[in-house]
């Protein structure tokens, strides 16, 4: 299933507009919104009823558009390389521009680059997005929008449906100056494997 160049601009525009969009991602529908805006922030955590405590992470359209909003180490920047775009989220020192509330008042941010035609083409438009789950925190994570929570659903001002996604787990979180998994996801026994190496 296409998305046309008319969808993601509408769904771009929603986002700049402090409005919340589901996409999809390589493994699950995410939810988006402007992640360096702290009220569309806090949209997302209401749309979820997610926990402040429970930070989300910032999708960007590559790696080097990330450090405008992170700092990276080299050690990081070798892994950004090596597993970016892909189902991996790389938790990173946050610079003055990413809001507290987006990491639940923690000095770090998880990076994520989708590896998905979709949700590359909207953060081309617009970025960096929220990449969390679009789905009500404890709930099942949804791969096909059908699937979307009514009342979940109530919270989106669009939605991008490209049809089912591969599903599976979620991204693994990894932070990578504490050779350190925070949470297995896909691709974990690759990640595994470099930190063994390089970290």
């Amino acid at each position: 299933m296409t998305v046309s160049d008319a969808d993601l601009d509408a769904a771009a525009d929603a986002i700049r507009e402090g409005g919340l969009v589901v996409y999809p991602t390589e493994t699950v529908y995410g939810l988006g919104a402007d992640a360096l805006d702290a009220a569309a922030v806090e949209a997302v955590f209401e749309a979820k009823s997610r926990d402040h405590d429970k930070p989300l992470s910032a999708a960007f359209p590559d790696a080097s558009s990330a450090r405008e909003h992170v700092r990276m180490s080299d050690t990081e920047r070798a892994f950004a390389d090596a597993f970016l775009p892909g189902p991996v989220t790389l938790v990173c020192e946050k610079r003055d521009s990413v809001p507290n509330v987006l990491t639940g008042g923690r000095v770090k941010v998880g990076v994520r680059v989708p590896d998905h035609d979709v949700a590359l083409a909207l953060l081309d438009r617009v970025a960096p997005i929220t990449a969390t789950s679009a789905n009500v925190s404890g709930e099942p994570s949804v791969t096909n929008p059908a699937d979307l929570d009514p009342a979940f659903r109530e919270h989106v001002d669009a939605v991008l449906n490209a049809g089912e996604t591969p599903g599976g787990t979620g991204s693994t979180v990894v932070d990578v100056e504490r050779a350190e998994i925070l949470r297995e996801g896909a691709n974990a026994d690759a990640v595994r494997d470099w930190l063994a190496e390089h970290a």
